[in-house]
């Protein structure tokens, strides 16, 4: 099976409609899928439903589809960068439901596993669990999380080889691995591709049962959301 595909546009085409759940990957401005996004905007699809753990900035990541108006509800677990984010949510524009991180990073694992739903003691009491189910276990006050599955889960990784295994690297790693596992679909993007078998099998984080498209990105801008310097 070819998964190689020549640029984000004809990887993504066919997979994209109007109302759809996209998992983008990535934490922060780090290990973001840039081309995926971009090619999302350019398509001009609209009411998105977006699981991310933040929304990227005004003018990069996710930020440019809320700049176009494409996203109809936001799944995150931090907003704080964002300007358009914040005033297309307290103007009523846009949908929010927010997710404390660890929660957020295990309904998604749960969702790539298969498991319908679990229970946490994180957001007991809080707004978090408003209208949510909880029971006791052991004395203790849990929240009933469900799983979470996507359409499409577009993930960026460092190496791939054609077979669709992917390594990442450092921080790119703390949401696109269980992303890649829950979406219906998923696009990989990356930075190199090596042959069949040229991969360490060890060191893999993505098996390409999990990856049905994948191509190889030019010209990934890795902004730095935040430099922060001290004086010599």
């Amino acid at each position: 099976m070819n998964k190689l595909y020549q640029d984000a546009k004809t990887a993504l085409s066919g997979l994209l409609f109007d109302g759809m759940t996209i998992m983008a990957g990535g934490f922060g401005l780090c290990g973001i899928p840039e081309h995926c996004i971009l090619a999302i905007r350019d398509s001009g699809v609209k009411n998105l439903t977006v699981i991310s753990n933040n929304c990227g900035i005004d003018d990069f990541g996710l930020g440019i589809l809320l700049k176009t108006r494409q996203i109809k509800k936001m799944l995150a677990s931090y907003v704080g960068e964002n300007k358009t984010f914040e005033h297309q949510y307290l103007s009523g524009e846009l949908e929010l439901e927010f997710n404390p991180q660890g929660t957020l990073a295990e309904r998604i694992r749960a969702g790539g596993a298969g498991i319908p739903a679990f229970y946490t003691r994180t957001g007991y009491g809080t707004i978090v669990a408003k209208d949510k189910e909880t029971r006791q276990f052991n004395g203790e006050n849990y929240v009933m999380e469900t799983g979470l599955v996507a359409d499409l889960s577009i993930v960026k990784a460092w190496k791939a080889d054609k077979s669709g295994n992917l390594i990442y690297r450092k921080t790119a790693r703390n949401f696109n691995p269980p992303m890649a596992t829950a979406g219906k679909v998923t696009v990989a993007e990356v930075e190199e591709l090596v042959e069949r078998g040229a991969l360490d099998a060890s060191n893999i984080h993505t098996p390409g049962v999990f990856v049905q498209r994948l191509f190889v990105g030019t010209q990934f801008e890795k902004r730095i959301e935040n430099r922060t310097t001290r004086k010599a």
